[in-house]
């Protein structure tokens, strides 16, 4: 999974990017005005627990990866390579202000969660928009005099798209048709993105969730994902070196739940992906593959041999892994399956790939 950070001046993008990958830019780094990348582990309790039954010697994690992008103006031109960048990304975190500090501007003046939302998607909107329409001219020169069937196809979607664009929704509202989608491919739409908005607020209202409950409220219709954080006080609790202290100060804080937890399961959940394990004494690992994958596809995720020369799957539950303490228990209870090229991965099956190339 790639993400990418993006935002105004001044969100708290490079805190909170901080707090996600465990990297701080340099002053190099941003002053190259590139975006800058870094690697997050998914934290699951349930690879944990297979660690532990299996008595592990090594375990591994999921991992996001993460960019920091430039920050976004209100100058669509110089916005444009911003967006280039973001279309190789899976997903995008959008960070909003919703902190109050007299110390810290604000390019508008004055702290509106909701206007600088509305100002960052009229932003996107208006690149999908801009490349439409050049698009478009290029196809209408193109066709003069003659008729082309490509062409003609590819208007067609992209007129569609354009009406879409013009009522101020995102793209990826569209239930277009796999022809369609396959027509736009390569194209660098960034509406088309799932996107989740992180609202980065003070310490003192991390246990009010009034605003986040009226922003996911006010735009449930379009198809975004909404978290809150405190990216500055998870930064300062980061940094503490005892973990136990920084459990028992992320309590006092009210964060029950880390930022990066937060994050990588709502990616999981906007990107239509569940995690499933492998596990022995030797090493437990977390997967995630698309939801509704068959036990081969599943398994070209850990390599592609795997799904090319795919035999079976040999399937334990992870709740009767749980409930039973191992595997022995798990086989002599008789709750090993064993699946075929047709098996539908669940989220939190443990599998033993059988194949031969």
């Amino acid at each position: 999974m790639k993400i990418g950070i993006i935002g105004l001046p001044q969100s708290g993008k490079k805190t909170l990017f901080k707090v996600l990958s465990g990297h701080a830019p340099s002053e190099h780094d941003l002053a190259v005005n590139k975006p800058i990348k870094s690697m997050a582990q998914i934290s699951d309790a349930r690879l944990d627990r297979l660690e532990e039954v299996y008595k592990a010697q090594s375990k591994v994690r999921a991992r996001l990866e993460i960019e920091l992008l430039p920050k976004i103006s209100e100058d669509a031109q110089a916005n444009t390579q911003i967006f280039k960048d973001v279309i190789e990304l899976d997903a995008i975190l959008l960070v909003i202000r919703a902190f109050e500090n007299d110390a810290v501007y604000h390019i508008k003046g004055g702290v509106d969660a909701k206007r600088d939302i509305d100002l960052v998607f009229s932003e996107l909107i208006l690149n999908d928009l801009l490349f439409i329409e050049k698009r478009l001219e290029r196809i209408n020169k193109s066709l003069k005099g003659k008729k082309e069937e490509n062409l003609l196809k590819e208007k067609e979607v992209l007129l569609k798209l354009k009406e879409q664009l013009d009522k101020e929704l995102p793209l990826r509202l569209l239930d277009l048709t796999e022809i369609q989608s396959k027509i736009i491919a390569s194209y660098p739409f960034i509406t088309l993105k799932k996107i989740i908005i992180a609202l980065n607020v003070s310490e003192d209202a991390l246990k009010d969730g009034t605003l986040l409950k009226k922003l996911s409220q006010d735009y449930k219709n379009i198809d975004a994902y909404f978290m809150q954080v405190s990216a500055e006080t998870e930064a300062e609790i980061a940094s503490l070196d005892d973990e136990a202290e920084r459990k028992e100060f992320l309590a006092d804080a009210g964060i029950t739940e880390p930022a990066i937890n937060i994050l990588t399961s709502l990616c999981i959940e906007a990107l239509n992906l569940i995690s499933f394990f492998t596990a022995g004494p030797n090493e437990v690992r977390h997967w995630t593959t698309k939801k509704g994958s068959s036990a081969p596809e599943a398994a070209g995720g850990i390599h592609s041999d795997m799904q090319r020369g795919f035999i079976r799957a040999e399937l334990i539950k992870f709740a009767d892994i749980d409930a039973l303490g191992s595997e022995k228990a798990v086989k002599d209870a008789g709750k090993m399956y064993l699946k075929g090229k047709d098996y539908i991965v669940e989220g939190g099956d443990i599998l033993t790939i059988r194949f031969n190339v």
